[in-house]
């Protein structure tokens, strides 16, 4: 009883905080916003947990992030062990932290990474989805992935002597939708420099445990797809134009598709509508209303061909490996496209493609408004 009197309600923003901190075991100060309330309320929360001795700001080596307090972790795991225990027990690195600059920066990354995939509708507890990744498979009943559900790096490393493969990857884990699986990086504001090894590995595991081995039925090989984070539309064009330097690996087509989503509520919702085929179609039918069917037989990759007869490419999602195909081709053939896109993602998009590509843009806020996204 204790802990339920000491602990904000479940409900509240405070308790959402302390999870979100627990999960992440720091969570960066200047990503506060990416979680759900008001800015000014949420520094109204964040002083009065400092003031119940539930949360402390923990400043080093030019990093500042939230931490939870002795106190804090053993009134969660009191509260609700089935989620807290794997963050807060024993030697968990979210439990005991690293102070290296280097460990630290991808906690960080982990902890966005996971609000965005909560507010993008995916599941992120322990608790709320299936353990998919739990070394103890053999003689599991067989499961399904019906909901969106986000499994952080930590989470496969559960998977215990296979993780070891993935060692020096980058990724900060995989969601799982129905008809998808896709592994997850956030390069925050900055080019990542690429373990292409490591990555690879990372792609073959995925492929491995998930497609043969654990959920056959739901997925195959050609499913595992890659997903990039990043804090603003610069970074896809620096990658797209060539200038990043070794970012070979989202374009060679070691992945098929790698999209390009931003750190905002924008990239949110559209990781929403990729989470839900219903909306996907939606959208989809609604550009093909003055368009016709995508011609299969056209050595042009494209979504539907316009009434010149010219291939009409969707980029809303930004998959990067795939948009550089469609330019590349028009560019060898000479000949003229369009490409659609939302409106916000339209400037950087354009300044990496040729003449030959034809704008046409999605206003965001009217698309969010009409979906109800």
């Amino acid at each position: 009883m204790q802990s339920r009197q000491t602990l904000p309600g479940r409900q509240t923003a405070a308790y959402r905080i302390l999870e979100f901190v627990a999960l992440s075991g720091e969570f960066p100060t200047d990503r506060l916003s990416r979680l759900p309330g008001g800015e000014a309320y949420k520094a109204h929360v964040i002083q009065s947990l400092k003031q119940k001795h539930l949360l402390r700001t923990f400043y080093k080596d030019g990093l500042r992030g939230y931490r939870l307090t002795a106190k804090a972790k053993g009134l969660l795991t009191a509260d609700r062990p089935e989620r807290f225990l794997p963050y807060l027990a024993g030697a968990a690195e979210t439990n005991h932290i690293k102070s290296e600059p280097a460990r630290r920066q991808r906690l960080h990354r982990i902890a966005e990474t996971a609000a965005t995939m909560q507010n993008a509708g995916a599941a992120i507890f322990p608790d709320e989805k299936p353990e998919v990744f739990s070394p103890a498979w053999d003689g599991r009943p067989q499961i399904f992935i019906t909901a969106p559900a986000f499994y952080n790096s930590r989470e496969i490393k559960e998977l215990g002597i296979e993780a070891v493969k993935i060692k020096g990857a980058r990724s900060a884990g995989v969601l799982l939708t129905e008809s998808a699986v896709f592994v997850i990086y956030n390069l925050g504001g900055s080019l990542m420099k690429w373990q292409y090894r490591a990555e690879m590995r990372t792609k073959a595991l995925m492929q491995t445990i998930l497609c043969r081995e654990r959920l056959p039925e739901q997925y195959a090989p050609e499913d595992v797809k890659g997903l990039l984070l990043g804090d603003n539309m610069e970074l896809a064009a620096t990658i797209l134009s060539g200038e990043g330097g070794r970012q070979y690996l989202l374009l060679d087509g070691s992945y098929e598709h790698f999209y390009y989503l931003t750190n905002d509520r924008r990239g949110e919702k559209l990781l929403r509508m990729m989470c839900n085929a219903e909306l996907s179609e939606e959208l989809e039918a609604l550009l093909l209303t003055d368009l016709w069917e995508k011609d299969e037989g056209l050595p042009i990759e494209n979504d539907a061909i316009d009434g010149s007869g010219s291939p009409v490419l969707f980029a809303y999602t930004c998959d990067l490996p795939r948009i550089r195909r469609f330019d590349t081709a028009l560019r060898l053939q000479n000949k003229a496209g369009t490409l659609i896109c939302f409106d916000f993602q339209a400037e950087a998009l354009r300044r990496c493609c040729g003449e030959q590509v034809r704008f046409q843009t999605i206003n965001f806020e009217k698309w969010e408004r009409r979906f109800c996204i």
